[in-house]
């Protein structure tokens, strides 16, 4: 049986990420992600992109966007 990859740090993330990455990295359900992910991004979605069907987040806006909800948090 192959294992799965868990992804729990910055590092082990890639450069462009999945709904399933996102929802390893949160500890959220991947059906949560896949809401975050169609909220418009002045409501508190990810910001994503699609290819075809697909959804990806990069990186580094998947971090920006985890510092604004700490921002938001603290105002």
């Amino acid at each position: 049986m192959e294992s799965i990859k868990k992804y729990t740090t910055w590092e082990s993330l890639p450069d462009t990420l999945t709904a399933l990455h996102i929802s390893q990295f949160l500890g959220i359900s991947r059906r949560r992600v896949y809401e975050l992910l169609q909220t418009n991004v002045e409501h508190g979605g990810i910001p994503n992109f699609s290819i075809g069907t697909s959804k990806r987040v990069e990186k580094s806006d998947f971090k920006q966007w985890i510092i604004q909800l700490k921002k938001k948090k603290q105002a």
